[in-house]
């Protein structure tokens, strides 16, 4: 289908500002243009979808920040991983899209401030995820309080690691009623269409995501170590070796997305495993 008319103009306003290349600049310039994106400074609160409370506080000793809409309870539990290659993106840039989809479901969402690369590289995000996801799980009674419907979520980064977190909740068995990844990256070092198709003039581009699987991982992206590391189910969940018996899913992805197709392969490798996708 054609691009999406606001999808364009953004982009358009993109180049003609001559904004640059997330790859060409350095970690602390890629969040700062995130956090212009999203529009913090000088955000109308009043504007911002209406919740009952939002909280700052720890969470399994990880920064997080708990949604609480208005809605009866017990409700449903999200734990939300927030997108951006691992080392850009942070509470705010993220707070709309948590605010609605606490409000749209009526749930509990719980944000989770994980540590971010180059500074924490690879696995301090999943350990981080995990810590938090556990947490949760453990006092569900002081979140939504109904263990039968705890979800973990997120979107591009945060949806590898919600996705590792659904695989590891399995093995743990941790009780999960379903996971939600938003255009989710779970094969950095495979090879698929879309990753030519889309490499430039989508905002993230190849070199982009290079950049961000570079300071992630820790190594360059051609290297052995990075190959070897690509291997790791924790970086690569469509390479773990059974899929079966993790959370039932719902997988967005986007057409003129770098990462469309590994999102599908994820889909149908769940759907290979018996899991209602």
């Amino acid at each position: 289908m054609p691009l999406d008319p606001d999808t364009a103009a953004m982009l358009l306003d993109l180049q003609n500002r001559h904004v640059p290349a997330m790859s060409d600049g350095t970690p602390a310039q890629g969040r700062a243009m995130l956090r212009a994106m999203a529009g913090i400074e000088g955000r109308d609160p009043a504007a911002l979808p209406p919740m009952d409370s939002v909280e700052d506080t720890e969470v399994g000793g990880v920064p997080a920040r708990v949604y609480r809409p208005h809605a009866p309870t017990p409700a449903p539990t999200i734990v939300y991983l927030h997108g951006g290659g691992f080392v850009i993106g942070d509470l705010d840039t993220h707070d709309v899209t948590v605010r609605l989809l606490a409000l749209d479901l009526g749930a509990v969402v719980v944000s989770v401030d994980y540590r971010l690369a180059p500074e924490h590289p690879f696995p301090a995000g999943v350990d981080d995820a995990w810590a938090a996801f556990a947490s949760v799980a453990d006092h569900i009674d002081a979140f939504g309080g109904d263990a039968d419907r705890l979800v973990v979520a997120g979107d591009s980064a945060g949806a590898n690691l919600a996705a590792v977190t659904a695989i590891r909740a399995r093995d743990e068995g941790v009780a999960l009623a379903a996971q939600l990844l938003a255009y989710p990256t779970v094969d950095p070092a495979g090879s698929y269409p879309s990753r030519s198709e889309n490499a430039a003039g989508y905002f993230l581009t190849a070199a982009d995501m290079a950049w961000f699987s570079a300071h992630y991982l820790g190594v360059t992206t051609d290297s052995a170590e990075a190959r070897d590391l690509a291997a790791d189910w924790r970086i690569s969940p469509l390479l773990t070796p059974s899929l079966a018996g993790v959370a039932p899913a719902v997988v967005a992805t986007a057409e003129y997305d770098p990462l469309r197709d590994e999102g599908v392969a994820y889909a149908a490798a769940l759907t290979a495993a018996g899991v209602q996708v």
